[in-house]
């Protein structure tokens, strides 16, 4: 049987594709598409509009007019993807900030000559992440290792649960999505923060997250801050948390007392809906649960940012 030809305008779903063992299969993946390290070496048919580097605030304002004026943040390559040829191309259309437009892909889809199939991948919730697995797994022929690593990380998933059913500390955690402006977390990550044993009283279950005033922050008085903004890597995230060290009322937090304000690459892990899911979940439970749970061995994807609290004061 031939190889199927895909093409994945997902990091998620380049993700998905090679722990299903089917790298070998991708022949296109987007600009984004950075794990495993094998990506760097296969075709980018997508490219931002966003220029790189700017100021988080300057990056939300940019989404909005670049949304409205184009209808998309990406370009897909189309004489590049002609070229490529794919029997099948991975895409999404649960937020139009995360990857090319739904809409964009459909319409490329009737201009390609080899007639790709489209396989729209859209998790609001940790089930539907593990169910996207087995999508690409019946779509890839490779239904079998799917299911594989769908009960792997299952019972990974299942081992912080029975640890966390029964604690009778639930700490108040803020998962922000985004600093200037604030953006709480969205769709799993209430989920993933029940889970782990906390409990996260602004976000809205297996819903996109949304625009928070800061007031209802301070309101809710999180006991653990955990950076996990979109499309950011650790440095970065961390360079945020002096953009919020500068918030009216921060130094009054519980979390910004004791220390439990932390920076994780949000692009890898919590904002990437595909296997390493399950580790951000792992290191959500050692951020909330840190006498339950070990760190996990991923020293390159979360760090304490307690320091914060000593700059904030020195400006005082």
């Amino acid at each position: 049987m031939n190889r199927v030809r895909v093409c994945s305008l997902l990091p998620s779903a380049t993700e998905i594709v090679f722990a299903l063992g089917m790298g070998h299969s991708l022949v296109g993946v987007t600009h984004e598409c950075d794990y495993p390290a094998e990506t760097a070496g296969i075709p980018k048919v997508t490219r931002s509009h966003i220029p790189p580097g700017i100021p988080s605030a300057e990056i939300d304002a940019a989404v909005s007019s670049t949304l409205g004026a184009a209808g998309s943040l990406y370009e897909l390559d189309l004489p590049l993807l002609e070229r490529l040829q794919p029997d099948l191309i991975l895409t999404q259309r649960l937020c139009d900030v995360c990857a090319v437009s739904f809409d964009r892909v459909q319409e490329a889809v009737k201009s390609l000559a080899s007639r790709p199939a489209v396989l729209n991948l859209e998790p609001y919730s940790l089930a539907d992440i593990l169910d996207n697995v087995c999508a690409v797994g019946r779509a890839t022929g490779s239904s079998a290792a799917a299911e594989r690593a769908v009960e792997a990380l299952r019972r990974r998933i299942d081992a912080v649960r029975r640890k966390t059913e029964t604690v009778r500390s639930r700490p108040r955690v803020f998962s922000m999505e985004w600093v200037n402006p604030p953006y709480c977390g969205g769709h799993w990550m209430k989920e993933l923060v029940e889970i782990a044993g906390g409990t996260d009283g602004l976000a809205n279950l297996h819903k996109p997250s949304y625009r928070i005033e800061w007031r209802r922050v301070l309101e809710f008085a999180p006991e653990v801050i955990v950076l996990t903004c979109c499309g950011f890597g650790l440095e970065r995230v961390a360079q945020e948390g002096e953009i919020l060290a500068a918030f009216e009322g921060f130094s009054d937090l519980p979390a910004t007392k004791t220390g439990r304000i932390f920076a994780t690459d949000g692009s890898s892990y919590f904002s990437r809906p595909g296997p390493r899911i399950v580790d951000s979940l792992e290191i959500l439970a050692h951020l909330v649960h840190p006498e339950l749970f070990a760190a996990p061995p991923l020293s390159e994807a979360f760090r304490a940012l307690g320091v914060l609290r000593t700059r904030q004061h020195a400006m005082l």
